[in-house]
């Protein structure tokens, strides 16, 4: 078995602070794509880039429309793919939508889409995960800061940083009701969290943080450094996101749910492998092993 190294350590006995040992963009300079020039500069020194409009009116509602029909079915409910919020009982998460949801693939599979994850990663691409989020009014909890790449990289075997999130708004982002919050520039340094991974910690993780948490210390050093920028904005706007950039996101107690669709792009060429820092990878719902390039 071939030995990979592990460039970004994490869930030690003490907290580790290393320099990115990877590109952020990875195609070529004047690689052909959908992201101007200038906008992928923007992407590389900040780890996020925003588009006001990606979906229409029309498509908005549609998704809409399936969104709802997942959360209300049953059936959903009762699978281990839909997460539960612990005091409303609601749905806060359905994971796993582009294979369960005709809909929800075809959305993967616009070139809107895939054609951004693409460029930014310099290759073909597959799905290392996909999801809806509710995030009702009245009391849905909030995602604590975190690195999506440390979980990754620690509990699903992802090699390099070579991913790239998109969250697709279907409903009007506020400044009020939960929005994504990104600390600018933070995707430039890997934090690896302190503690050890427990066995299935995914099945409290996906309702509350715990492993894979920065400390106050180091997220106050990191929120100084770089300053906090919170997304607003209408439905059907985007925003795609480096793996490693410090995000996270607050409780919903207005009225007004927030919720979107989030799709995790993986380069082909960053296959997973065993897990780094976890007893057993994740389901394969969660962290996928499907390296099937998306088409």
């Amino acid at each position: 078995m071939t030995t990979v190294t592990d460039l970004y350590p994490s869930r030690g006995t003490s907290e580790v602070s290393v320099p990115r040992q990877d590109p952020v963009v990875w195609s070529e300079p004047g690689a052909p794509g959908p992201i101007p020039a200038a906008d992928l500069q923007g992407y590389e020194r900040d780890g996020f880039l925003a588009v006001e409009q990606l979906i229409d009116d029309e498509e908005v509602a549609l998704y809409r429309a399936e969104l709802e029909r997942m959360v209300t079915d049953p059936a959903v409910r009762a699978d281990e793919r839909s997460i539960i919020e612990p005091q409303s009982q609601e749905i806060r998460s359905v994971f796993e939508v582009h294979k369960t949801s005709e809909i929800f693939a075809q959305l993967v599979r616009d070139e809107r889409v895939v054609g951004r994850a693409r460029q930014i990663l310099g290759s073909d691409v597959y799905v290392h995960q996909s999801r809806i989020n509710v995030k009702p009014g009245f009391g849905a909890s909030g995602f604590y800061w975190h690195s999506d790449f440390e979980t990754w990289h620690a509990e699903d075997g992802l090699p390099n940083m070579r991913t790239v999130s998109v969250s697709i708004a279907l409903t009007e982002n506020h400044d009020t009701n939960g929005g994504l919050m990104i600390m600018p520039g933070s995707h430039h340094t890997f934090l690896g969290c302190s503690g050890a991974t427990p066995k299935d910690n995914y099945k409290k993780s996906l309702q509350m943080q715990d492993a894979g948490t920065p400390s106050d210390e180091a997220l106050t050093k990191f929120a100084s450094q770089h300053g906090i920028k919170l997304f607003t904005g209408r439905a059907g706007s985007a925003t795609w996101f480096d793996c490693n950039c410090m995000h996270g996101s607050g409780d919903n107690i207005t009225p007004f749910p927030r919720s979107n669709v989030f799709i995790v792009f993986n380069s082909v060429e960053n296959a997973a492998v065993e897990p780094f820092a976890a007893p057993v990878r994740r389901p394969e719902f969660i962290g996928s092993t499907d390296f099937t390039p998306v088409k």
